[in-house]
């Protein structure tokens, strides 16, 4: 296939044309270096800039205040579901989760691993993770309250976030982050692993409010403590400096060419809209997430046969529009349309829809 193809992939996602060239331009000399960026050591003036910027950055974009860190770590957002607990939940509390789907099981699994005390005060699972869960009675006495506020397997995505009585709110935001603007101040932690709507894999977004840290007990591993990470700007060891810096020119892409959160979700409203618009419409088409929870990223869909599904896929495919094959776990079909996901994609594959319906319906 020559060129460029409509990315539909749910991660590692599509980036930005304009990062992607920009990497491109300076690989091989980083700002005058003579280096790549993938050599320049983490400890010069030039990485420095880079993480400095992105940091920033972040705290423009989210409308951050001092009793906000921000920081950089590896692991994943499924490192994260271990060092939560680890490091918030302290002996004699426990947290409350609501299950919205995998990624939210997983996260309870790995508090349960510790044996720390879980109470799972909502869930979906009663109709295939189908919906967000709106009557939730929260723990006045929970050290936390954990949501995924997007589930790219299923579909859905917390329209609005819930109100925990004050309960500092934890959350994975891996595949919606910067997708939207949002209140930061009842969040005691988000994260979010880079590979979905930030930059490559390899990166993951951590922002922790000052509160949170002040419970981090003494005698965890010195990489497991979020202190560790606050005290010394995220470069405690070495980190992930490309990720790093494919996130800044992301960053700075979502500042300054798009124009910030409120331009980024119109533009996302705008691309899902009409994606949903496709499926309603259409007899051949099934979305599989209630309306009220649909997902401005992740749109899940059937076709009448697993047969046309695959079919689907393949000539999507030959049509440049990769990706849309669903999870493994659910099959289907699944179009992720994250903040680099262009209009024209959603477009081309509207089109495309239509007339493979045409034809096959």
């Amino acid at each position: 296939m020559k060129g460029r193809i409509h990315n539909f992939n749910a991660g590692p996602a599509a980036h930005p044309l304009p990062v992607l060239e920009k990497i491109q331009a300076e690989f091989l000399n980083f700002k005058g270096s003579g280096m790549s960026v993938i050599e320049v050591s983490h400890r010069s003036k030039r990485f420095d800039e880079v993480i400095q910027d992105a940091t920033a950055r972040v705290r423009r974009l989210l409308k951050l205040d001092e009793n906000f860190h921000v920081l950089f770590l590896q692991g994943g957002a499924s490192l994260q579901f271990s060092m939560i607990p680890m490091n918030l939940l302290p002996a004699g509390q426990s947290a409350d989760y609501v299950n919205t789907g995998t990624w939210a099981t997983k996260a309870i699994k790995e508090c349960m691993i510790q044996r720390k005390p879980v109470k799972v005060v909502a869930s979906s699972e009663d109709k295939g993770f189908s919906y967000i869960p709106k009557e939730i009675s929260f723990s006045p006495d929970a050290a936390y309250a954990h949501i995924t506020s997007n589930n790219t397997i299923k579909g859905t995505q917390w329209a609005s976030f819930p109100d925990t009585g004050g309960i500092p709110l934890v959350c994975d935001m891996s595949s919606d982050i910067m997708s939207r603007p949002f209140d930061v101040a009842p969040f005691g932690l988000i994260y979010a692993g880079a590979q979905k709507n930030l930059g490559p894999a390899g990166a993951t977004l951590v922002v922790i409010r000052d509160d949170m840290l002040e419970r981090v007990p003494q005698n965890l591993p010195t990489m497991l403590k979020y202190p560790t990470y606050v005290e010394y700007n995220s470069m405690f060891n070495t980190p992930p400096c490309f990720a790093v810096y494919a996130i800044q020119l992301v960053l700075r892409w979502l500042e300054e060419t798009v124009g910030g959160l409120d331009r980024m979700e119109q533009i996302n409203r705008e691309k899902a809209n009409l994606l949903y618009r496709t499926i309603d419409r259409s007899e051949f088409y099934r979305g599989t997430a209630e309306k009220e929870s649909r997902s401005m990223m992740n749109v899940t869909f059937r076709l009448p046969t697993d047969e046309l599904e695959r079919q689907f896929v393949q000539e999507a495919f030959e049509h440049s529009l990769s990706g849309l094959k669903g999870h493994r776990s659910v099959g289907g079909c699944r179009a992720s349309i994250y903040n680099a996901t262009s209009l024209e994609a959603v477009q081309a594959l509207t089109d495309f829809m239509k007339e493979f319906a045409g034809k096959n319906g």
